[in-house]
């Protein structure tokens, strides 16, 4: 078998939101159709991939750089033991030739797209859910498709007031979200309590709120803002100060004893072993958000996994960002704590295949071949545009 050709397109997911720093009126994403020469249920097998919302879209370094290494590669040498299948592995090896260690930057970005198509060709090879497929590799042999998922909204609209930010949130409780998210930072402490305060008015029994700084604050700020939430029962209070300013992440755990989130900005796993290293974080109460989409991809985040393990980390404490059924697959697989979702942003990227509904915070992923893709109509049929 062998890779015909890997498709890009850029794609925009804009939305008059913004968090405490970012607006999303231009963003864009690239996904990624890996087609290959094997055939299955009369059509031969694409593996489809897209990174995540909060960088852009990858067509450039995805072009100029990553496919081409990949197709001019021998076919043979990116195959697994039984020449049957792709090897992740050995494709991501590829991709990363003639690239030097460190800075990071978009690239995890470009290669992580690339990852995700292709682990997804490799699951519908053999047939099988990624989750399966993952779980008897690297996990114990069994995967549980029910996975907890939280709502993540709560952006600053134009002319959004709080009865607004009242609404969405009664809308995620509704369609059965135990856990909802809303935006800091991007008002003044006292407009942000106020906030908070009205969404905790409408929680019921089992249901809770996260927040989240996306990275806004310098450390005087941080602080100020976790002696004011210590008041308040929150789920997370996360990503206060520059995702690479472990300092702040270390003295906000010795002033806010409330559970802490953060990684989702942290595109590798050396930046990921310095956080734990470096950051104070706490594994009996914290929470890890990394996002393998947008951090080279799963082979990366196995890697990630692994020094958690070493460093006493549960892979139960990594809720990654993104919302994407990726994610999900590595959660129901590998047994992570749960995944991040947009109920109303970033469509058709989002969400969960056709018909499968949140109950009590869980969704159950049904058992389709790969990431589950096709499952989801709108979704599958963006995908198949750039695949044509």
């Amino acid at each position: 078998m062998k890779i015909i050709n890997i498709v890009e397109s850029t794609r925009p997911i804009k939305s008059d939101i913004r968090n405490a720093y970012i607006d999303f009126s231009k963003m864009t994403l690239s996904v990624v159709a890996v087609v290959t020469d094997v055939v299955r249920n009369g059509r031969p097998v694409i593996g489809y991939g897209f990174n995540s919302n909060g960088r852009y879209g990858q067509g450039a370094l995805i072009r100029e750089r990553f496919v081409p290494r990949v197709l001019e590669a021998d076919p043979a040498s990116l195959l697994d033991e039984t020449g049957q299948n792709l090897d992740p592995h050995k494709v991501w090896a590829t991709m990363m030739i003639n690239e030097k260690p460190g800075g990071h930057g978009e690239r995890s970005v470009a290669v992580g797209t690339i990852d995700m198509a292709v682990w997804d060709a490799v699951a519908k090879i053999e047939d099988r859910p990624l989750f399966d497929v993952l779980a008897q590799r690297y996990g114990d042999g069994h995967y549980n498709p029910k996975v907890f998922v939280y709502a993540a909204g709560g952006y600053y609209y134009p002319g959004k007031d709080t009865n607004g930010l009242i609404n969405e949130m009664h809308s995620y409780l509704d369609r059965g979200y135990s856990v909802v998210k809303m935006k800091i930072g991007g008002a003044s402490l006292a407009q942000d309590c106020e906030r908070i305060e009205s969404v905790l008015k409408i929680l019921g029994p089992g249901q809770q709120l996260a927040v989240d700084a996306n990275g806004r604050f310098d450390l005087k700020t941080a602080v100020a803002y976790a002696q004011a939430l210590s008041k308040y029962p929150l789920f997370w209070y996360e990503e206060a100060g520059d995702p690479l300013d472990f300092e702040i992440q270390a003295e906000l755990g010795k002033v806010y004893a409330g559970a802490m989130a953060t990684g989702e900005n942290l595109f590798s796993m050396q930046d990921a072993r310095n956080l734990i290293r470096y950051g104070g974080m706490r594994p009996d109460r914290d929470w890890l958000q990394f996002d393998c989409a947008l951090s080279y991809g799963l082979v990366e985040y196995l890697r990630t996994l692994e020094m958690l393990k070493e460093h006493g980390w549960s892979p139960t404490r990594c809720i990654p960002h993104g919302g994407h059924q990726m994610s999900l697959a590595i959660a129901a697989g590998l047994g992570l704590g749960g995944n991040e979702s947009y109920p109303d942003l970033f469509q058709p990227y989002g969400g969960f295949p056709d018909g499968v509904k949140v109950i009590d915070g869980y969704v159950t992923l049904p058992e389709l071949p790969g990431i589950g893709f096709e499952g989801k109509t709108d979704l599958i049929t963006a995908m198949r545009e750039v695949a044509a």
